[in-house]
């Protein structure tokens, strides 16, 4: 038997610590160390290779009938273009996100829709069946063959699903409710956490069946538990929104078999979520006439441009220190851009507050942003509307010049296709002889832009 040893451990990061304190050294959270009762590893035998233990790729890809791009597709396009397409046989995705966005809701629509899938399996150790039953019936899941079961434990998980093989799909909710015990940790440890994922992961690779686990997030919105929890995973999903607003984004951070910089779109209403097929028709909003302070951002998320309205307030204060304040997009950036226009473009923010908010509550990480948030702040500043029909993209550097943004050709035709004719860009951006009806404004410099603004 291992002997029984207790270690501090940092909930935030994982971090081991060798005695309690009050601030982790690693992630300097506070109050996020707890003393966990482990079981010390045993030494490691004498270990034998049997014969054959390596195998040439050529003879694996002949014997296999099976391909990684063969994948099970849903109804539900925009969750299948997150994960690339599909999900694969013995494949293991980590959905984060924070409570009631809807993440039990979307795995549930998934499970009814889904292809190609023999044995379908949804346990909760969050809720009984009939909560889940309840939830069901709201969405009109038709899916009869759906298993659904309560359990806590692991061990008695993987009991009852040791049948299963490929064209299998299991879910489980949550991560953070499962526990072993084996782990003399309370639920919801690092260490209860990181031995329930790597059960279900080797059961997953050793057996075919595709796993999905709910994470729990914390209060910095990344998934909660160590970051070996991703490393594990062959995809990470966040489900982003607010409570407030009915629209929900999906978001890969990593995937070993698809791209990692595409987004879903849904819109969450009393039956489940829908998708949203047209974002940029979504995050336009429409004015009955030209008001000051609003442009619009030809943005690329993953291979789909989507164009989004940026909205500025520039407001006299008697404050020593002016605010900065900015809703969807980086804070420091936005200061960064407020710089440039006070020391490039000559307009004084030393007595005004500049406020910045991404409408529909997209958020904006893409540099090509840059210029979409200062002809904001600019039209603000002055009290004068952009020019009607106009879209902005482009990086602003410190010296106040335009930089060329990537995928200029697909942002000016979506921008085209919703009937927007006026693009400013970058000089050095290309015009397109397929791109008809069009009026490109190539900007050198931000006083370029402060100049036309002034004009108008």
């Amino acid at each position: 038997m291992a002997r029984a040893v207790s270690k501090f451990i940092c909930q935030e990061c994982g971090a081991v610590l060798p005695k309690w304190m009050g601030q982790c050294d690693v992630c300097r959270g506070w109050n996020c160390v707890i003393e966990e009762v482990v079981a010390e590893e045993k030494q490691q035998s004498a270990v034998s290779v049997p014969e054959g233990f390596f195998e040439l790729i050529s003879d694996v890809a002949g014997e296999s009938h099976e391909s990684p791009t063969d994948r099970h597709k849903c109804t539900l396009t925009e969750l299948d273009r997150v994960l690339g397409g599909g999900l694969v046989d013995g494949s293991v995705v980590l959905l984060g996100g924070p409570p009631g966005i809807g993440k039990s809701t979307l795995l549930l629509q998934m499970l009814s829709c889904i292809g190609g899938i023999e044995n379908y399996v949804y346990i909760s150790a969050e809720e009984s069946t009939k909560q889940v039953m309840l939830r069901a019936n709201r969405l009109e899941i038709s899916n009869k063959d759906l298993m659904i079961a309560s359990s806590a434990d692991i061990h008695q998980v993987l009991q009852a699903i040791k049948h299963l093989n490929h064209n299998s799909i299991v879910v489980i909710d949550s991560i953070q409710t499962v526990s072993s015990n084996l782990i003399q940790s309370p639920l919801g440890s690092i260490s209860q956490v990181r031995f329930c994922t790597q059960e279900l992961v080797k059961f997953a690779k050793s057996n075919g069946v595709i796993v999905i686990i709910v994470g729990h997030i914390t209060k910095d919105g990344t998934i909660a538990g160590p970051k070996t929890l991703e490393h594990m995973v062959d995809c990470v999903l966040y489900f982003e929104g607010e409570r407030t607003l009915d629209y929900r984004i999906i978001r890969c951070v990593k995937n070993r078999f698809g791209p990692t910089d595409e987004i879903g779109v849904f819109s969450m209403t009393g039956r489940g979520l829908e998708e949203v097929l047209n974002p940029s028709a979504t995050f336009l909003s429409e004015h009955d006439g030209c008001v000051s302070g609003v442009a619009v951002f030809s943005g690329i998320e993953g291979t789909r441009p989507i164009l989004s309205e940026v909205q500025a307030l520039v407001s006299h204060t008697t404050l020593a220190i002016p605010r900065r304040s900015s809703v969807g997009f980086d804070a420091n950036r936005l200061s960064m851009i407020v710089a440039v226009l006070a020391t490039r473009g000559r307009i004084n923010f030393s007595n005004k507050d500049v406020f910045v908010n991404v409408a529909g509550g997209l958020k904006i990480t893409e540099p090509a942003a840059d210029l979409a948030i200062a002809a904001a702040i600019i039209s603000a500043a002055y009290q004068k509307p952009l020019p009607a029909g106009s879209v902005f993209f482009g990086e602003i550097g410190l010296s106040g010049e335009l930089r060329q943004s990537h995928l200029s050709f697909i942002r000016m035709k979506e921008s085209v296709k919703l009937g927007f004719t006026d693009i400013f860009c970058s000089y050095k951006t290309e015009a397109f002889e397929d791109l008809i009806g069009i009026n490109m404004l190539r900007l050198k410099s931000i006083r370029d832009l402060v100049a036309l603004v002034r004009a108008n």
